[in-house]
């Protein structure tokens, strides 16, 4: 009797650690579809990614979840591993994350330019000028409206390096702050008639909502350069690796760099970003 149940309390136990580990073996085979991206709120309102993320994920059976944000938050979401994957155009505030081995595979994918938009009147009188910087001193000096993202976007951190190197702190009546996306504050600098830096990929798509005219481009200082990187899952346990970096390769691959290459053209006569995976950043604008 005994021996009989010693047998069956060995069978239970086989049994339960049998179950246990065909649980934890189904577990491990399913696979995680959600893919968090961490985006620049231009990807979004250029219509960018509503062309790439469906072929995205009919190719590769993920899904991918985009929030858009200014550069600063989304790079702040994957030092925290609050995302999966980072699509951002903040260089300089990027290369820390990619030290610090926050980010993995950190590639080169696209980059427009950045222009000083302002109403056809263009009270400060920037209109050709070839030097950034040197217009926006004239704005200040004229004490012309400026409108500001002022949400610590991969643009607004280009806007305030220009500031600096125009040797001013802009302040006062004349600079406001909008704390809101590209789309939102091109409509409020045209509606107030200001002036603002943006994307060329955003002004384009909104040109047809606003009453601003390109008054400055084509300075370098200007150029507008995206990088896709994956949250680094040795250090965040929960971030969907695969999926990260299966759409880092996809951003990169050659039919995607196509697509970026074409997006645009159609519609407004030019592309709204030029592709360069497999470029250096001192390759561009050349």
């Amino acid at each position: 009797m005994r021996q009989r149940r010693l047998r069956a309390s060995i069978l239970v136990v086989l049994l339960t650690l049998f179950l246990g580990m065909g649980f934890a073996a189904e577990r491990a085979a399913v696979k995680v579809t959600d893919v968090i991206l961490a985006t620049t709120t231009s990807t979004v309102d250029t219509g960018l990614l509503d062309v790439l993320l469906p072929i995205f994920e009919a190719q590769t059976g993920y899904k991918v979840k985009p929030i858009g944000v200014g550069s600063g938050q989304a790079l702040a979401m994957g030092e925290k591993g609050e995302a999966d994957v980072l699509l951002t155009h903040a260089p300089a505030a990027e290369k820390p994350l990619v030290e610090k081995g926050l980010v993995t595979n950190y590639r080169l994918v696209m980059h427009n330019d950045f222009v000083l938009v302002g109403p056809a009147e263009d009270p400060a009188g920037i209109r050709g000028m070839k030097s950034s910087a040197a217009a926006l001193q004239k704005i200040a000096q004229a004490k012309a409206l400026f409108i500001s993202r002022g949400d610590d976007s991969g643009t607004h951190k280009k806007e305030q390096e220009l500031w600096k190197k125009a040797g001013i702190k802009p302040g006062g009546a004349w600079y406001q702050e909008s704390g809101s996306g590209m789309g939102q504050t091109l409509l409020i600098a045209s509606e107030k008639k200001g002036y603002t830096l943006t994307d060329r990929g955003t002004y384009l798509a909104q040109k047809k909502n606003i009453a601003l005219e390109i008054l400055v481009e084509g300075d370098r200082d200007l150029l507008n350069i995206y990088h896709v990187m994956q949250v680094n899952p040795a250090k965040f346990s929960k971030v969907n690796a695969e999926g990260a970096q299966a759409f880092v390769e996809f951003m990169v691959a050659p039919e995607t760099q196509k697509l970026i290459a074409d997006y645009g053209r159609d519609k407004y006569g030019s592309p709204l970003f030029f592709a360069d995976a497999g470029k250096s950043e001192e390759e561009l604008g050349k």
